[in-house]
């Protein structure tokens, strides 16, 4: 850019004049070298790299991820800058103490999980995005198609399989179970991993098994398990399921990798509106082939964080006897 400045005189007024133009030109020349000279040092700084370019983010290999696993294999982290490394975990109890640790950066991990975390003193955290919403059929109890389980009622002192415990599988069950006429004291919760449920039914390990999809269809279509019961919903209907988050220590020392973060997952989450895009991602990372992909049933992937809603997961811990008193979820929003 330039700026040229022409100065004409005829008269005696022109010596006066010319300090005058001098000056002006010299402004005029600071304003342009600015608008061309780009940012500064501390304006690179406050929009610049990610402190931190390589994230551990623990993950479960189930359909609530699908977001995370799209922004992946778009390449929506490495276009803010990051290196991200998924480490698959057995769910949110497991992988929260990984962040308090430091062996994992992020987790994914169930909402339930993160507010036990929090109110027992175990760390302070933030969560940064959220993950996934239930919807119809998302989750459910399911069984063999030869047992004698025929109903919920059967279920009471019966073994019943759920992927960690205290987490928002075994609420929603137990929500589920009691709005059914069953106390969901009577059931004896057995802790099995996901991948692993379907067997675990077929050997008579467990009754029913407390599954999430993709598991629930691959179940069906390779052993026959009947659903029993919806466990998300009547009260648990619609109710958010997990997000990612991390230690309040580990997101206000760096707060642009947390924010490179959040640009990436809310593109994947909108790649995610696209049932078409969640059904090409799951066989890359869930052992599931495409048929089975496209008849899951898929909950919803919320575009921001909203504590009205994930208060509702409070209060059902709370009615559950899981956290005494009510527990305030607004604090982990943190600063916005």
């Amino acid at each position: 850019m330039g700026v040229i400045v022409r100065m004409r005189s005829n008269n005696s007024r022109s010596g006066r004049a010319r300090p005058i133009a001098v000056r002006l030109l010299t402004i005029l020349c600071v304003l342009a070298l600015s608008a061309c000279g780009g940012a500064g040092p501390g304006d690179q700084e406050s929009a610049g790299a990610p402190e931190r370019a390589t994230l551990r983010v623990g993950v479960l290999t189930i359909v609530d991820t699908a977001s995370f696993y799209l922004a992946q294999e778009r390449g929506f982290f490495r276009d803010e800058g990051l290196i991200v490394e998924p480490v698959v975990a057995q769910g949110g109890a497991a992988s929260i103490p990984e962040i308090v640790g430091g062996g994992l950066d992020v987790t994914f991990g169930n909402y339930v999980s993160f507010f036990l975390a929090q109110q027992q003193g175990a760390g302070r955290f933030r969560l940064i995005s959220d993950g996934y919403q239930a919807g119809p059929n998302t989750f459910a109890l399911v069984t063999r198609p030869d047992g004698t389980v025929r109903s919920p009622r059967d279920l009471a002192g019966r073994r019943v399989a759920v992927n960690t415990f205290r987490n928002i599988v075994e609420l929603n069950a137990r929500s589920a179970l009691q709005t059914n006429g069953v106390d969901p004291n009577t059931v004896q919760f057995v802790e099995v991993p996901f991948p692993d449920m379907a067997t675990a039914l077929a050997t008579g390990r467990v009754d029913a098994a407390a599954m999430v999809e993709p598991f629930i269809t691959a179940a069906g279509r390779n052993l026959g398990a009947v659903p029993l019961l919806d466990t998300a919903s009547g009260p648990t209907a619609d109710i958010p399921l997990g997000g990612y988050g991390t230690t309040e220590a580990f997101a206000d020392r760096n707060p642009r990798t947390v924010a490179a973060f959040q640009r990436a997952m809310a593109r994947g989450q909108q790649a995610a509106v696209d049932r078409g895009n969640v059904e090409q991602v799951l066989p890359t990372y869930v052992r599931i082939d495409r048929a089975t992909a496209s008849l899951i049933n898929l909950g919803s992937y919320p575009q921001s964080l909203d504590a009205t809603r994930l208060q509702r997961v409070a209060d059902l811990m709370t009615q559950f006897a899981l956290v005494p008193g009510r527990f305030d979820v607004a604090p982990l929003l943190g600063p916005r």
